[in-house]
């Protein structure tokens, strides 16, 4: 296996979920006809998955209300999936009239965090959902759970990795889900600690697609990134411009950021399939969208060699300290 220090041409699957993720902890309701010109810019961005909306209550998260129109409206690239979140046999039946290509589900590892966030037991929640999966697997919809707090939960602390694996084997080997993303929903995750779970996953489900989801609330989201690629991780979700979070993490930043990884993936020497420039300007655009600034630092200060003009005296500079 190659270093993490080089890609040799290795592709990495970079997957958005900035619409979703990021988008329903604005404040502002993103017009509709602006997100689904944001879902197409990532589409020509080249990446690999893009995780559109969710299909909850309006109530609930009134800025995904339009989940239908912008699903069904977008410009579907060729190869790309386009994936939407749901929590509930109605939303999956709602998702796949939209033609979404996966139905991403979601609970928690941690009994205190899914209660919290969910309101039910992780029990209830893995009923409801095999519901779900049934209901995707009649309409030929492929399925991917996503298991929030496998590296920490806020309430309890570390989460065993055993229960983590646990609930993996109950989604992958009893209702056949396609893939499974670990997620680092407050960021508590470390370099070692996503290796290790990155190798046990792997050894155990080898034919099942893995994604993890890190989140860069202490920092660490990079290297969490490149510690799992070197576990054998080759999918990961980001969110461009770096929006979203957690309720449970106040004040803490959002996910890793889409255009931050790809820009360090792209330097070592992997292949992302990204367009940079086209992603760096779709996550520009945000800003005047949800009204406040972006963590997104490549944004802000360019790529490594995005080049500025020299002082207007520089010539005169050179001349003098030249002697001439």
């Amino acid at each position: 296996m190659n270093s993490v220090w080089n890609g040799a041409g290795r592709r990495i699957h970079l997957q958005e979920v900035g619409t979703r993720d990021g988008l329903q902890a604005e404040d502002v309701f993103v017009p509709t006809e602006d997100k689904i010109a944001l879902v197409d810019a990532l589409s020509e961005a080249g990446l690999a998955k893009i995780e559109v909306t969710a299909f909850v209550s309006p109530k609930a998260i009134p800025a995904l209300r339009d989940a239908e129109q912008v699903l069904r409206e977008i410009r579907r690239a060729p190869g790309v999936i386009y994936s939407a979140l749901v929590p509930n046999v109605r939303g999956a039946e709602r998702a796949i009239e939209s033609r979404a290509d996966e139905l991403n589900l979601v609970m928690s590892a941690s009994e205190s965090h899914n209660l919290s966030n969910l309101r039910m037991t992780r029990e209830q929640s893995f009923a409801g959902l095999a519901e779900v999966a049934r209901a995707a697997r009649g309409a030929g919809v492929r399925v991917n759970i996503s298991l929030s707090c496998s590296f920490g939960c806020p309430m309890e602390g570390e989460v065993p990795l055993s229960t983590v694996l646990d609930w993996c084997g109950r989604y992958v080997e009893e209702l056949g889900a396609e893939g499974v993303t670990l997620c680092d929903t407050t960021g508590m995750a470390f370099p070692t600690h996503v290796a290790g779970l990155t190798r046990a996953f792997r050894d155990r489900w080898p034919g099942t697609e893995l994604t993890l989801h890190f989140h860069n609330t202490r920092g660490m989201a990079l290297s969490n990134v490149l510690a799992s690629i070197d576990a054998g991780a080759d999918r990961f979700d980001a969110s461009f411009g770096g929006i979203g979070g957690c309720p449970y993490a106040p004040g803490a930043s959002g996910n890793a950021c889409t255009e931050e990884i790809a820009h360090a993936l792209d330097l070592m020497g992997y292949d992302t399939g990204i367009d940079l420039p086209r992603l760096i300007a779709a996550a520009a655009r945000l800003p005047g969208l949800i009204g406040h600034d972006i963590p997104s630092q490549i944004v802000k200060a360019g790529r490594r060699l995005d080049l500025h003009p020299r002082p207007g005296d520089f010539e005169e500079i050179r001349a003098r300290a030249l002697g001439r």
